[in-house]
């Protein structure tokens, strides 16, 4: 009977099924989290660029 307890320990211990769920959740979170930062500067920036062409137009 030990070696079946073993056994089914190591196997328990070695199955990554789970793990692989985990990994692409996390790793969409972060792709998230990076296209809101992206996006947040690119608004920043272009919002500087606009400010920067309007100046340029008005000011001569």
């Amino acid at each position: 009977m030990l070696p079946v307890v073993r056994a089914w320990a190591h196997a328990l211990r070695t199955d990554d099924r789970g793990l692989n769920t985990a990994e692409l959740m996390g790793n969409a979170a972060l792709a998230i989290a990076a296209l809101v930062v992206i996006w947040g500067a690119l608004q920043a920036l272009g919002l500087d660029i606009v400010a920067w062409i309007r100046g340029e137009l008005i000011g001569g």
